[in-house]
């Protein structure tokens, strides 16, 4: 461990130990004064500024009480890619037909093998043509394997990439925005024309003539065109505007709710992001995000009172790697956590 990382997780302690005077803090929400908190939020952005200087890229947070209450925002209005994170707004038009009774969660929908798309779960683990899988299981594997060819079996049953964004507008959410199933959406990341054949063998044969763009892809070297493109972007704040229409079942129907939620607390990937410093058993609803220098993690935190807390990371742009961005993420989810357990509001 680098001087540096030690360094980081001595600021974490130290700043999420600070976030509220413990006068304050043995007083409810309610009876704090309006000075006392205003100044623990000020607190609360400053350590989450801080925290955000570990990586060389640009980091936005949105954090808020998922009951109400202010937000508190780094970079706010600024767009960042949301890469796996709009697999949240492609469950929500999903579970939106249901409520319409346009789709049940146990009718089966066929898998046409030109939409399958590397990742784990079905390209992994059902490589043979021939698939079928109910609403239901292709939701499950969206959101806790982030598969995406069943995202991309998704975005069609939705409508299409505009019939997601016109979710969104329905719910009053104005800075989110997606214009591409996942395939497309990496085709553009990675600069690729789509061609006649399947998206594997479309990306195998432009690496084939362009070995330097594979290494940067492995390399996850910044694609600065990519990072400032508002399309499938979204702000910290709309985010995690997202996440409070629907827990307050604004988004959906109260049942829908119930189920996308429980399907987000299985989430499989990003288990060193939101998760990575909160203590053990803590509930945490939430959709990680990678591609190229882009890592995202955005959810719902559930505190010890089971109060809850929202919260949106988004970082961009970075080439210090994976390690340092999971961590700022954790350190930053910590910190929250620690400031709405000790009376934040």
């Amino acid at each position: 461990m680098t001087r540096s990382v030690v360094h980081a997780i001595t600021l974490a302690a130290a700043v999420a130990l600070s976030a509220v005077p413990l006068a304050a803090a043995a007083k409810t929400p309610a009876a704090a004064s309006s000075t006392d908190a205003a100044m623990a939020r000020e607190r609360l952005a400053a350590a989450i500024a801080r925290l955000s200087k570990q990586p060389d890229g640009t980091v936005g947070v949105a954090v808020q009480r998922a009951d109400g209450g202010p937000v508190t925002t780094l970079n706010s209005g600024v767009t960042f890619p949301m890469a796996s994170t709009f697999k949240i707004a492609v469950a929500g038009a999903i579970f939106a037909r249901i409520d319409r009774g346009e789709l049940a969660l146990d009718q089966m929908i066929a898998v046409d093998p030109a939409m399958i798309v590397n990742s784990a779960g079905i390209a992994e683990q059902l490589p043979h043509p021939g698939i079928s899988l109910s609403v239901y299981n292709l939701l499950e594997l969206m959101l806790t394997r982030s598969d995406n060819s069943a995202t991309d079996v998704l975005t069609a049953q939705a409508g299409g990439p505009a019939a997601v964004t016109a979710w969104l507008r329905k719910l009053g959410i104005t800075d989110q925005r997606v214009e591409a199933d996942t395939a497309h959406l990496l085709y553009r990341m990675l600069e690729i024309t789509p061609g006649p054949g399947t998206f594997n063998e479309t990306v195998e044969a432009a690496f084939a003539a362009d070995p330097p763009k594979a290494e940067r892809d492995e390399k996850r070297v910044p694609n600065a065109a990519f990072n400032a493109d508002p399309r499938d972007s979204s702000t910290p704040e709309a985010m995690a505007q997202l996440l409070l229409a629907i827990h307050s079942n604004k988004a959906l129907s109260p049942a829908s709710t119930k189920i996308l939620l429980e399907i987000m607390e299985r989430c499989e990937i990003g288990a060193n992001r939101l998760k990575g410093l909160l203590p053990l058993g803590t509930v945490v609803a939430h959709k990680s995000g990678t591609i190229s220098s882009i890592a995202n993690d955005v959810g719902l935190v559930t505190l010890p009172d089971g109060r809850k807390f929202v919260i949106a990371v988004f970082i961009k742009g970075d080439t210090k790697g994976t390690t340092i961005q999971e961590r700022v993420i954790a350190d930053i989810a910590r910190t929250a956590y620690d400031y709405f357990t000790l009376g934040g509001v």
